[in-house]
């Protein structure tokens, strides 16, 4: 048993670690490229503005997802009971 909750909190450290890299280098991505349109054609500015942060809310909506999933595996692991389960039968 101790395997599965071993092997579960990697899975958790990688889901949450791999999910904030992914947000961190999308959001980089992203305001790099307003700041390059903004520069480009500064009237469009604040329009492209509240576009950016609407794609920026919903980049982190993907990470809490993650977080939410990677909570879920560390205090309801499904995988602990069904483990139990296979070695009691």
């Amino acid at each position: 048993m101790e395997t599965v909750i071993g092997f579960t909190a990697i899975a958790v450290a990688i889901l949450i670690g791999l999910g904030a890299l992914g947000v961190g280098i999308g959001m980089g991505l992203l305001g790099g490229k307003f700041l390059e349109s903004a520069a480009r054609q500064p009237e469009l500015a604040p329009m492209l503005q509240v576009k950016m942060f609407i794609v920026v809310g919903l980049l982190d909506a993907v990470a809490m997802i993650g977080v939410g999933i990677a909570l879920f595996f560390t205090f309801a692991n499904p995988f602990v009971e069904q483990f139990i389960a296979v070695t009691a039968g």
